[in-house]
């Protein structure tokens, strides 16, 4: 394996890199670069023959993002059926807490932002970003037990789910029945392709999968169903037997492509230049309904979970553990932003304010998790050292009798 994929596949530098592109489209947008820029995004390809005729950065979002979450899809299925959600004793521990991770900044965000129009946007906290939060586990967790990485990813997992059905119902438009059932019918297809990727004929029906693949995001995006969506599933009916390399081949790229890519076109937005009292009210309740209402709700909910947790489930991991685990929740950056861009399609306004608030919102949480991470890996490292300096009483018998 190379050195670049080795980087690419690693916890800590994708977030890095993710987080250094977003700061770089929000530069770009404010310094004299924003208008070339801008008319480079804003300009139009379709495809013949197809009513699909999309800007630049809406290719991006409705079609390069596809490919990320055709991944999580996959990675959805492994976890649902071989890993960390694959019971219900295991699962309801994060469950209980992903509940009260989403419920708790929706009912934060309504109470600050009131009624329409700013309301449309109470579903942009409630996303927690995989690759963020793992990343800053990874670097300021040495120590940590295995059990809080385990119950962060379940608890990610189970939020992009949530996310995933917000953007399939919530923002579908003029939907057209016809192409929707031919996409579910591509979908179909897809699954029973893969179920042939075996001997000789291995090339031959991956290329057809692909072909099928984007015939599925076609389909999907022409019938008002955000393309995405199309990503999703086409990854959670593959086969389990090909799906382990497909997401394996496919990681680098998106972590060192599809992602940077995605973040610097939804980050390039123009700081308002307006005082605070004329902001949003979208602006400050996702603001504080991110880092604050994820710790919280995650944080309470997961103390109920320890509560109540069912006989023969794994040990709870420590409420101060899950307080961390709150905060790295608070990191929502690409779904987050892929919500904003959807909640506020109507309004530029209002969408530029929603993006820059889920940006300083990630980065607050981020610096949270990051001091609360800290603090549980040096407290974990303490127990750990008192652990090992303790004297082991079979040792000191043997020593004793010896000395008899």
């Amino acid at each position: 394996m190379s050195r670049t994929s080795r980087l690419l596949r690693s916890p800590q530098f994708p977030a890095i890199l993710l987080l250094a592109t977003a700061g770089l489209g929000l530069l770009l947008a404010n310094l004299p670069t924003h208008d070339a820029i801008a008319r480079m995004l804003g300009a139009h390809f379709g495809i013949p023959g197809t009513a699909l005729d999309l800007s630049v950065s809406h290719w991006v979002s409705d079609g390069v993002l596809a490919i990320f979450f055709f991944v999580v899809a996959l990675e959805l299925q492994y976890e649902l059926t071989r890993g960390e959600l694959n019971s219900v004793r295991v699962a309801i521990q994060p469950a209980i807490a992903a509940a009260g991770g989403i419920l708790v900044p929706i009912a934060l965000y309504l109470w600050i932002a009131g009624s329409d129009p700013s309301a449309a946007g109470w579903p942009i906290p409630t996303a927690t970003d995989i690759a963020f939060a793992l990343g800053v586990l990874a670097v300021f967790g040495r120590g940590l037990p295995s059990a809080v990485r385990a119950f962060l990813l379940a608890l990610a997992i189970l939020d992009d789910i949530v996310g995933i059905v917000f953007i399939a119902v919530l923002f579908a438009h003029g939907l057209n029945l016809l192409l929707l059932g031919l996409g579910v019918l591509a979908v179909i297809v897809f699954a029973v392709l893969s179920r042939r990727l075996r001997g000789s004929a291995t090339p031959v029906v991956a290329v057809l999968m692909a072909i099928v693949g984007v015939v599925a995001w076609g389909l999907f995006a022409a019938s008002g169903v955000h393309a995405t969506i199309a990503g999703v599933m086409v990854g959670l009916v593959m086969a389990p037997r090909a799906a382990d390399p497909t997401r394996h081949a496919l990681e680098p790229w998106v972590n060192g492509l599809v992602l940077p890519l995605f973040a610097f076109v939804a980050a390039f937005v123009v700081i308002p230049q307006v005082p605070l009292e004329e902001l949003s009210p979208a602006f400050f309740a996702i603001l504080v309904a991110l880092p604050v209402g994820k710790l919280i709700g995650i944080g309470a909910f997961g103390a109920l979970a320890q509560l109540i947790r069912p006989r023969g489930a794994p040990p709870a991991i420590r409420f101060p553990d899950v307080l961390a685990a709150g905060a790295l929740g608070g990191i929502g950056f690409t779904v987050s932003l892929l919500l904003a861009n959807l909640a506020f399609a109507g309004d530029a306004a209002v969408k530029d304010q929603a993006i820059l608030a889920v940006l300083l919102g990630s980065v607050i949480a981020l610096v949270v998790a990051a001091v609360l991470v800290s603090w549980r890996a040096k407290v974990h490292r303490a127990i750990g050292d008192a652990e090992d300096d303790e004297p082991d009483e079979d040792e000191d018998e043997e020593a004793y009798g010896d000395e008899r």
